[in-house]
């Protein structure tokens, strides 16, 4: 079982959760004070913070957007061969009419 340590220790954030929340605080008062004194640089410093973000980002983001890749190669491969199916019954329907139009000129040469 878990004595009072072990549920005191569960109860409190990680070091990584820590470093983040510091991190993220810290960028967050520099953010404000740097817009506060020249607007200009708020798209510089969105930058910024999407690059520190990025590392830990990317993995998670990479991870939510494979399910919906996988869907959409799927679909795009369905959507090929329907395509294709379509297009070959629309040229086997060209041949058929070609087909029939050959016919009926070849029976009215003779008869002329």
């Amino acid at each position: 079982m878990l004595d009072a340590s072990d549920k005191a220790a569960a109860a409190e954030p990680t070091d990584s959760q820590n470093d983040f929340t510091v991190a993220a605080a810290t960028v967050g008062i520099i953010c404000v004070g740097a817009a506060l004194f020249e607007a200009a640089l708020i798209p510089g410093m969105v930058i910024g913070v999407a690059a520190m973000l990025a590392p830990k980002a990317l993995p998670k983001l990479g991870a939510a957007v494979e399910p919906a890749f996988r869907g959409a190669v799927r679909g795009t491969y369905k959507l090929g061969r329907k395509a294709r199916h379509i297009m070959a019954e629309a040229e086997e329907q060209v041949h058929d009419v070609v087909a029939e139009e050959k016919a009926a000129q070849a029976a009215e040469k003779p008869g002329a």
